[in-house]
C-alpha cells in the first residue's frame, strides 16, 4: 500500500464510526506476534460489508509493554502495510493490566476485543461471542470451563492445576458464578469497558477480576461462552505470577469494600462499649446487679470450660458444681462454640474478663451481621441500613437480654444463616450451599439452641407469608431450598450427634425446664418501655416482666405506630408483607398459652398453646418469642428510611452511583424522618448499671481454704449456692477451680420423671440453710433428728469445710449451723469455718478465733 492510500485509509477510518477494536496486550512477542496479527487482519479483512456478522470497520491496538526485543518493529511493520494496525507503547513493563488499560482507553470500537498475542484462542471464535453480544450482554468472555469448549492442547498439568485452584478462589472472592476469568480472550460493550477500565488500579494478571468485578457490581450481564482453546508455547505466565495474582486479588478485596461499611463495625463496637463501659471501667471488680446470678454463673462456664480444655478432660461434664451428681455443661449453655476457642484468653486475664470481651465484640458483630444481610437482601442505602441493625441488635429485650445471656446477644451466626437459606432458594449451588448451612447451624448449636429453634420458627412465619404473597416464588424455590435443607441437615447430624446425646440421655441430663404455668407477655409488654429504655421506668417494666434480664418485649408504643405506619404505607411489597406476618405473629406468640385482657380478669386461650408441650418448645420461656420481632422491625425502619432518603441529583454524564444521596429533603420525607426519630428516641438505651464486686474472702483468695478441703473433699457455702444467690461460684472461679461445691446455680434433673429445675436437688440441710437466710430466723430444731440429717447430708456432699461468709442473716445462719454441729465456728479469713472429716463430723484445729 502507498503513502497516499494509506492515508486515504486513515482518514476514512476517522470519518468512518469504528465497530471493533482489537487490542492486544504484548511484552517480548516478536516471534508470536506477526502471525497473531495476520491472522486477525486476515479474518476481518474477509467481508467488506460485515455481511456474515464480523464488522466492517475496525482496527486493532497493540500495546508494546516494554518490550526489550523487537516487538514494536514487528508491530510498526505490519502497521506500514495496514494502517488500521496501531502500536501504543510504555516506557516500561508494568504488566498485563497496565498494558489492557492503555490500549482500552485509546480504543475507538463500539465492541472491543481483547485477546493474548499467542491466539490461544483463535480469532474465528469471535462470532461466539459477537452471538453473545448480540443476545444483549454486556461482555461476552471466552471460557475453557464451560460445557460445549474445546482444548485441543492442554497446559502443563501443574500449571493447568494452579489455574483451576486459583479460578475457585476467584469464584469466591470476587467473581461468583463465572468459571474461567482468565481466557485471554473478551468481547466488550466498547462504551462500558473504557468505563470500567478507566476505574481500574490493578497492573497485573488480576486485570481481568478486576473488569469482570466492575461489570457485576454495575449490574451489566456477561455472558461467559464456550471456545475452542490451545495452548501456545511462549507463555508469559511463570509460577510466581500466580501468587502475585492472589496479591492483587486481596488488594482488590480490600479495594471493593466501601468506606461506610468499614465505618459500620466501627461504629457498632463503639456503641457496644457504652453499653458495657460500666463494666469495663474494673471487668474483675464490677457487677451488672440486673443480672441477678447470671453473670457469677456465665462466668463460672467460662471458668469450667477453659478447666476442662486445659487439663483434657470432657468438656461436656463436671462435677466442680452440684456434687457429687455434676452437671451437664451440654444441657446448660455454655456456648462452647466461643468458652472454648476463648479459653486461652480466659486462663491467661480470667473468666471475668472473657466473657466481657465476648458479650462487647459478640454484640457488635452480631449488629454488623444484621447489617450485611440488610445491604446485601433488603436496602442498598447504608444509611437506612446501619439504621435497620441498629434496631435488630440494640432492641430493647437485647439490651434486657445483655445483662446476663449472650447466648441471646451473640446472634452473628443468624443472619448468616438466613442469607444462606436464601441462596439455597436461587437453586444454582444447592449442594455447596447446604454443606455451608448445615455447618454453620451445627456451630449455631454450640453457641446456643434456643435462639436456633426461635430463629427456625421466625422463619417458619416469614416463608409462609411469603409463599401466600408471592406463590410463584415459592412453586420456583421449594425443590432446591427442601434440597438444601436435606443436605444441611446430612452435614449438621454427625457434626453435632454425640454432644445432642449428651445433652438429653447423658449424665444429669433432663426432660424440660420448669418456667411455670405462663411465662408470656403482657400485651401490655408489646407496647411498653423497658427499664433501661429513655423513657423507661423500672417499677412499671419489672412489673410487666419475670425479671430485669427478661424483658422480652417493650418496644414501646411509638415504635409500634410506626411499625404500623411503615406497612400500610408500603404494602405492595412482598417483603414488607412477609416481615408484617413475621413480626406480629411473633408477637402474638410470646403472650403465651393464655391471654390476659389488659385491665380485666378475662383470659383468653393464646397460640402458643398449640406448642407449649411439644418436644424442645417445652423449655423455651414463651415469652423470648418477641425477640424475633426486633430484625423483622429493623428491615421494615431500613425499607422505610431508604424510601425517605433523597433521590440522588441528576447530572449531565447520568452516572450518579447508587449510593449516592446528594439531592434535597421534602417535606413530606422530614415530616416522615421526624416520625422516626420520635418513635426511636424513648427506646434509646442507656448504659447498663454496674456496682462494685462483692470481695471474695481472704480465706477464699489466699488459700487458706486448702488446709480444710481434702483429696475427694468439698467446700460447702452457707447458704449452699443457688439461683437465688451463687455468689459461691465467684469464689470457685477466683481460686482457680481448687475446689468442689455442692449446690449451685444451673440446669439439672429433679424426680424420677427427670424435670429440669434451676440448681441442685435440695436436701433437707440445704433447705434449712435458705429458709434461715431469706426469713432471718433461726429456727427451734428438734437437736437430734436434725443433726442426723445434717450429718447425712454433710457425708453426701463429702464436706471437708463449712463456710459462713458475712452476709444478710449471717447471726442467724451461724446460730443454725451451731445448733447442726455442737460447734461455735472459728473465724478465719474474714469468714466463719467449720471444718470437717468429709464424713458429716467435726474436727478440732488449733488456730482460728471463736
Amino acid at each position: 500500500m502507498s503513502r497516499t492510500a494509506a492515508q486515504d485509509v486513515i482518514e476514512d477510518m476517522s470519518a468512518t464510526s469504528i465497530d471493533l477494536t482489537v487490542v492486544v496486550p504484548a511484552y517480548n512477542e516478536e516471534r508470536r506476534l506477526a502471525p497473531t496479527l495476520d491472522a486477525i487482519v486476515t479474518y476481518l479483512s474477509k467481508s467488506g460489508g460485515g455481511g456474515d456478522g464480523r464488522p466492517d470497520a475496525w482496527e486493532v491496538l497493540v500495546v508494546d509493554d516494554g518490550s526489550t526485543d523487537a516487538t514494536g518493529e514487528v508491530v510498526a511493520g505490519a502497521a506500514a502495510r495496514d494502517p488500521r494496525i496501531r502500536l501504543l507503547s510504555s516506557p516500561a513493563n508494568r504488566g498485563k493490566g497496565h498494558a489492557l488499560r492503555l490500549g482500552v482507553l485509546a480504543s475507538r470500537g463500539r465492541r472491543v476485543l481483547v485477546t493474548d498475542a499467542d491466539l490461544a484462542a483463535p480469532i474465528e471464535e469471535l462470532d461466539r461471542l459477537e452471538a453473545a453480544l448480540a443476545d444483549g450482554h454486556a461482555a461476552a468472555i471466552g471460557s475453557r470451563a464451560t460445557d460445549g469448549a474445546t482444548i485441543e492442547r492442554h497446559q502443563h498439568r501443574i500449571r493447568e492445576l494452579l489455574g483451576r485452584a486459583g479460578n475457585v478462589l476467584i469464584r469466591r472472592v470476587a467473581v461468583p458464578g463465572i468459571r474461567d476469568t482468565q481466557c485471554g480472550f473478551k468481547l466488550f460493550d466498547g462504551d462500558r469497558a473504557r468505563e470500567a477500565f478507566a476505574a481500574s488500579r490493578l497492573d497485573g494478571w488480576g486485570i481481568d477480576v478486576e473488569i469482570l468485578q466492575h461489570f457485576r457490581r454495575s449490574g451489566w450481564p456477561v455472558a461467559e461462552v464456550p471456545v475452542r482453546w490451545a495452548h501456545q508455547p511462549g507463555s508469559k505466565v511463570r509460577p510466581l505470577d500466580y501468587g502475585r495474582i492472589l496479591a492483587e486479588l486481596a488488594v482488590l478485596k480490600v479495594r471493593a469494600v466501601r468506606p461506610a461499611d468499614l465505618l459500620v463495625p466501627v461504629l457498632f463496637l463503639l456503641l457496644s462499649f457504652l453499653l458495657y463501659s460500666g463494666r469495663w471501667a474494673d471487668p474483675n471488680h464490677r457487677y451488672l446487679p440486673d443480672s441477678l446470678q447470671d453473670q457469677n454463673q456465665w462466668e463460672w462456664f467460662f471458668a469450667v470450660t477453659a478447666d476442662n480444655i486445659s487439663h483434657l478432660r470432657n468438656p461436656l461434664f463436671t462435677t466442680l458444681q452440684g456434687f457429687p451428681d455434676g452437671v451437664n455443661l451440654m444441657a446448660n449453655t455454655v456456648m462452647l462454640g466461643l468458652s472454648v476457642p476463648f479459653a486461652p484468653l480466659t486462663l491467661w486475664l480470667g473468666p471475668a474478663v472473657s466473657l466481657a470481651l465476648v458479650m462487647t465484640l459478640g454484640l457488635a458483630a452480631t449488629a454488623t451481621a444484621w447489617y450485611w444481610l440488610i445491604v446485601k437482601r433488603v436496602v442498598r442505602h447504608r444509611g437506612a441500613a446501619f439504621a435497620g441493625a441498629a434496631l435488630a441488635t440494640f432492641a430493647p429485650p437485647m439490651v434486657s437480654h445483655a445483662n446476663a445471656h449472650p447466648n441471646f446477644v451473640v446472634l452473628f451466626m443468624i443472619p448468616l444463616m438466613i442469607d444462606r437459606a436464601l441462596r439455597l432458594c436461587a437453586g444454582t449451588r444447592v449442594g455447596r450451599d447446604g454443606i455451608v448451612l448445615g455447618v454453620m447451624t451445627a456451630y449455631q448449636i454450640y453457641l446456643g439452641e434456643e435462639p436456633l429453634l426461635l430463629t427456625a420458627l421466625g422463619l417458619v412465619l416469614f416463608a409462609g407469608a411469603y409463599a401466600v404473597v408471592r406463590r410463584d416464588v415459592a412453586r420456583a424455590v421449594w425443590r432446591p431450598l427442601a434440597k438444601g435443607l436435606g443436605i444441611a441437615a446430612a452435614v449438621c447430624l454427625p457434626l453435632v450427634s454425640f454432644a445432642l446425646y449428651w445433652q438429653f440421655f447423658g449424665p444429669q441430663s433432663y426432660k424440660s425446664v420448669l418456667h411455670g404455668d405462663n411465662a408470656g407477655n403482657s400485651p401490655l409488654a408489646l407496647i411498653a418501655f423497658a427499664e433501661r429504655s429513655l423513657a423507661g421506668d423500672a417499677d412499671h417494666a419489672n412489673a410487666l416482666s419475670l425479671n430485669p434480664t427478661e424483658q422480652n418485649a417493650f418496644y414501646g408504643w411509638p415504635l409500634a405506630l410506626l411499625a404500623l405506619g411503615i406497612v400500610v404505607r408500603l404494602w405492595d411489597r412482598a417483603l414488607v408483607k412477609a416481615l408484617a406476618v413475621t413480626a406480629a405473629g411473633a408477637a402474638l406468640l410470646s403472650l403465651g398459652p393464655e391471654m390476659r385482657l389488659p385491665l380485666t380478669d378475662t383470659t383468653l386461650p393464646g397460640p402458643w398453646k398449640l406448642l407449649a408441650h411439644r418436644p424442645l418448645f417445652e423449655s423455651v420461656i414463651e415469652g423470648r418469642v418477641a425477640m424475633v420481632c426486633a430484625p423483622a422491625l429493623g428491615m421494615l425502619l431500613a425499607l422505610a428510611l431508604e424510601r425517605l432518603a433523597p433521590k440522588p441529583k441528576p447530572t449531565a454524564t447520568a452516572t450518579a452511583t447508587a449510593g449516592s444521596r446528594s439531592g434535597v429533603f421534602t417535606g413530606a420525607q422530614i415530616i416522615g424522618l421526624a416520625a422516626v426519630v420520635a418513635a426511636l428516641l424513648p427506646i434509646v438505651p442507656a448504659p447498663l448499671k454496674t456496682v462494685p464486686r462483692e470481695k471474695v474472702p481472704a480465706f477464699i483468695a489466699d488459700g487458706t481454704y486448702k488446709s480444710y478441703v481434702g483429696a475427694g473433699e468439698t467446700l460447702v457455702p452457707v447458704p449452699l449456692p443457688d439461683p437465688g444467690y451463687a455468689e459461691a461460684l465467684h469464689w470457685q472461679t477466683a481460686a482457680g477451680l481448687g475446689f468442689r461445691l455442692p449446690g449451685g446455680y444451673f440446669n439439672g434433673p429433679w424426680g424420677p420423671d427427670r424435670i429440669g429445675i434451676y440448681g441442685a436437688v435440695p436436701r433437707a440441710t440445704s433447705n434449712l440453710f435458705s429458709d434461715v437466710r431469706n426469713s432471718g430466723t433461726a429456727p427451734n430444731l428438734e437437736i437430734d433428728s436434725w443433726r442426723r440429717q445434717a450429718r447425712a447430708d454433710f457425708a453426701y456432699w463429702k464436706a471437708g469445710v463449712l463456710v459462713l461468709a458475712p452476709q444478710a442473716n449471717d447471726e442467724a445462719l451461724r446460730k443454725t449451723v451451731q445448733d447442726l454441729t455442737g460447734d461455735p465456728g472459728t473465724w478465719v479469713g474474714g469468714v466463719w469455718v467449720w471444718d470437717l472429716d468429709g464424713k458429716g463430723t467435726i474436727t478440732t484445729r488449733p488456730g482460728g478465733d471463736a
